[in-house]
């Protein structure tokens, strides 16, 4: 088991502020599953439209942080298909549930467990908690592509 930074996520994922969902990530295992923590603060730009009397995460960017963590289990567990042009998307997302808000002030702990890999797609579920809740579920299916300059 392993970790990761915020430098070693940068190096990974081509995603960037604002859209940059994951701050590091806590636990990894190869080809299995992997544990990471997005702080959400009430600095996200998103607040101020959802809600301005209560703010909530979107569960799409839930969702999205999900998807981030796909990508970074299946970039780490497959180095060699991984290039400076090489970009994992999010293909399908199936059984999504919001099962509580998440706010200001929570930390979002996002697990990606991989089921399986067919034809260079990867499923993989997908659990969302704060402070031990479920906040979302689904089932998150992404693919590397390479984009040439």
């Amino acid at each position: 088991m392993t970790t990761m930074d915020i430098y070693k996520v940068l190096k990974l994922l081509p995603h960037r502020y604002p859209f940059l969902l994951i701050d590091r990530v806590l636990e990894y295992e190869k080809d299995s599953r992997l544990l990471a923590l997005k702080n959400v603060t009430y600095n996200e730009p998103y607040f101020n439209g959802h809600f301005p009397i209560r703010p909530v995460m979107p569960g799409v960017l839930i969702v999205e942080a999900m998807a981030q963590a796909t990508g970074l289990l299946a970039m780490e567990s497959n180095p060699e298909t991984v290039s400076d042009t090489t970009i994992y998307l999010f293909v399908g997302i199936d059984k999504a549930r919001f099962r509580r808000p998440v706010e200001p002030g929570d930390q979002l702990l996002i697990e990606v467990v991989q089921k399986s890999v067919k034809r260079g797609i990867g499923i993989f579920s997908g659990t969302a908690r704060v402070d031990g809740q479920i906040a979302a579920t689904a089932q998150i299916m992404c693919t590397a592509k390479d984009f040439e300059d």
